[in-house]
């Protein structure tokens, strides 16, 4: 149950586009005994911190689907103007727009490609907000120990003097499972990344971003082992 905040609004935003393009309506495609957009809805009403979900989408079967299923629940929707869902928009213009019409003090980014983000790892993100000092944002990151390489160069280590995988530097990866932000903080910077962010570390599960066939594959099996069959996998 969603549960009234009386120091700062918390609200989470799901962003939805209709027709995406990698992975064709991978947001409300089955997805094992679901759909990603209503997989994420669930998980964000068991984090008693947020205040308010929105689904902000162009899609009419979104709308519908949360009008039917989870408005009763205290779910809205934001219909998109078709602008800010063409790829003739820029990231920084729909980072903006999304502060600009989301009425609350704290925005929480909520992407459907990230299914395995636990309600836990949510509420820790929210309570690193609250304790940031001087960060401006929480945002869920990978932990990456891999010898990258940039045009021809090596980025974090000396091949003359190869370290062992795991001796290598504590490089991150920003993973968008979850990004919470002031609402002001993301309408000035035009990015749902602060200019000095926080960052909270996720499993390895947990850090799956779809963004292609193979990856909604793989994750709708990771998905059938781990929450319909209810199997353990290592991390």
């Amino acid at each position: 149950m969603i549960v009234s905040n009386p120091k700062q609004k918390i609200t989470a935003v799901i962003p939805i586009r209709r027709g995406s393009q990698r992975v064709k309506d991978k947001n409300l495609r089955p997805f094992g005994d679901t759909c990603l957009m209503e997989l994420k809805i669930r998980t964000l009403m068991q984090v008693p911190e947020i205040d308010e979900i929105i689904v902000n989408t162009n899609s009419e079967d979104a709308i519908r689907i949360v009008n039917e299923c989870y408005a009763v629940g205290g779910v809205k929707t934001y219909r998109r103007e078709e602008y800010y869902a063409s790829s003739e928009c820029s990231g920084s213009e729909f980072f903006r727009n999304l502060g600009e019409v989301t009425d609350t003090d704290v925005f929480m980014y909520c992407p459907c490609t990230s299914p395995f983000v636990k309600p836990e790892t949510i509420s820790q993100c929210i309570r690193a907000y609250a304790e940031r000092g001087e960060n401006d944002c929480v945002s869920t990151v990978s932990q990456i120990k891999e010898f990258l390489w940039l045009d021809g160069k090596p980025l974090n280590y000396d091949p003359s003097n190869a370290p062992n995988s795991q001796d290598l530097p504590d490089m991150m990866a920003l993973n968008f499972g979850v990004t919470v932000i002031g609402r002001q903080d993301l309408i000035n910077n035009r990015n749902i990344i602060g200019k000095n962010p926080r960052f909270v570390v996720t499993s390895d599960i947990e850090a799956i971003d779809i963004d292609t066939p193979l990856d909604f594959y793989i994750a709708e099996q990771i998905y059938r082992k781990t929450v319909i069959e209810k199997l353990e996998l290592l991390e």
